[in-house]
């Protein structure tokens, strides 16, 4: 009897940052047999005890899906992770506070390193389990960035030049202080002054000292975003001012801006890389994009017009290392204008590239996606599912993931801004024939997947095999 693959379960959380990566993870594990289950994070979660024993991908180990993964182990799933935020990150004590829980990572069975230093970063870990196995293998959303892959975006890029012409891109991050609906912010929105202040999702793990500091100087940075927009369409009229907010962001304030500039546009749509290989220049602070933008060698600028040493340890973080740094919107404009004339280009140097190399594995040989899957094949997970758990110990996970889906809709669906309508804000609706055809496109590209099939699991869940 031929042994079958444990299914892979990989959640997609915000569908412009990790889709695409994830269908290209998702068509090389279903090539070499592993039946994946890709969709929606929340609806992923609604039908775990419905998948047969198999393999969770987390893209993090936050104290917030501590629940998620007791559940998971109760079902019998193995869990291996990544941390998605690893590339920009604080000084190691704040970032193990925020994205690191000790009873969140036992649960973990394999780990998924973007690079040498997001393992010399988690080895410092004291809660890290004894012998945990971490694995260099890049990250899929590097894979998006290599020449080769690159392509992929060729039809969108041609798009976007057609539809906006010559186009600078602003990239904000603003999600503390500018949510999308308040939960997600730095603090919960109080109804009465002698109401106890809360901390809210992105503040989770923090002092409410630094938490109420933190507050303060985004909300500074923010400002100065608020002020370049317009400052930036008046001094190059040539240009559209593109601005993508993060995808956990409020359009509100950018679209009160946009209604007073007619060269300014506001959107989130598709995948940034398109995006940046379509600009002439990319402004951010502390963004991702300052690194994805380097490695396709598009300019970057990171404008730091208000810096705070203890707060913004951005300043000192990759992306903006990768980026030319701007303190003023006059050496800003300067940049700018060097760039649009041809006088410089894409931020290099031996510097940059030792950086990098140290940062993001993968860069070139197999994709992170193979590494990954070579790393679930060497485990064992192509020979068959984990081992069942005891009855009674597969109930209660089975209970407690109806009871969590239960309370989940209904938080989801209740009165004002919701969960539901973030949810749909970050995965909207995609068919069958959409992943179909963005597999297609990996397929002629990569000149694979031939054999690849896509059917519906669940509302948001897909079923992709070979």
């Amino acid at each position: 009897m031929k042994t079958r693959a444990s299914p892979l379960i990989i959640p997609v959380e915000s569908q412009v940052r990790e889709l695409d990566a994830k269908i290209l993870l998702s068509c090389i594990a279903a090539e070499r047999g592993f039946p994946v289950i890709m969709g929606s994070r929340a609806y992923a979660h609604f039908q775990v005890a419905s998948v047969p024993r198999g393999i969770y991908l987390a893209k993090s180990m936050r104290s917030l899906s501590s629940s998620m993964f007791k559940i998971l182990r109760q079902l019998g799933h193995e869990i291996v992770a990544w941390e998605e935020e690893a590339l920009v990150h604080p000084p190691a004590e704040t970032y193990f506070s925020l994205r690191l829980s000790p009873k969140t990572i036992k649960n973990v069975s394999h780990v998924f390193a973007w690079g040498q230093e997001n393992v010399d970063l988690l080895r410092q870990y004291p809660a890290l389990p004894e012998n945990m196995p971490i694995h260099i293998t890049g990250n899929p959303r590097g894979d998006m960035l290599r020449p080769e892959i690159r392509p992929y975006f060729a039809p969108e890029v041609e798009k976007l030049r057609s539809l906006y012409g010559d186009f600078i891109l602003i990239n904000t991050n603003f999600s503390d202080v500018n949510p999308y609906i308040p939960s997600v912010g730095l603090f919960l929105p109080t109804k009465a002054p002698s109401q106890p202040i809360r901390l809210g999702q992105s503040g989770i793990g923090m002092s409410k000292e630094f938490a109420e500091g933190l507050q303060a100087h985004k909300l500074s940075v923010l400002e100065d975003f608020k002020q370049l927009i317009p400052m930036l369409e008046q001094a190059f009229p040539e240009l559209t001012i593109i601005v993508r907010p993060h995808p956990s962001e409020s359009y509100q304030i950018y679209h009160q801006i946009a209604a007073k500039c007619p060269r300014v546009v506001i959107t989130n749509q598709g995948n940034v890389i398109p995006w940046l290989l379509a600009a002439k220049a990319m402004v951010h602070n502390g963004c991702t994009t300052g690194l994805e933008a380097y490695m396709l060698d598009v300019p970057a600028i990171s404008y730091l017009a208000t810096l705070n040493q203890y707060y913004d340890y951005d300043f000192q973080g990759l992306p903006t290392k990768l980026s030319y740094q701007c303190f003023n919107f006059e050496e800003l404009a300067d940049i700018l204008s060097q760039i649009l004339k041809g006088e410089i280009g894409a931020a290099d140097g031996q510097e940059r590239q030792d950086l990098i190399d140290y940062f993001l594995a993968a860069q070139e040989g197999p994709l992170a996606c193979e590494r990954i899957v070579d790393v679930l094949e060497a485990s064992g997970y192509s020979k068959g599912q984990p081992p069942a758990k005891p009855l009674s110990t597969y109930l209660q996970g089975w209970l407690f993931t109806k009871l969590k889906a239960g309370l989940t809709n209904l938080y989801m669906r209740r009165p004002g801004p919701n969960r539901l309508a973030y949810h749909n804000h970050r995965f909207p609706g995609i068919s069958v024939k959409e992943i179909e055809q963005k597999i297609a496109h990996f397929g002629n590209l990569l000149k694979r997947f031939d054999k690849i099939k896509v059917a519906p699991y669940a509302k948001h869940v897909f079923r992709i095999s070979a």
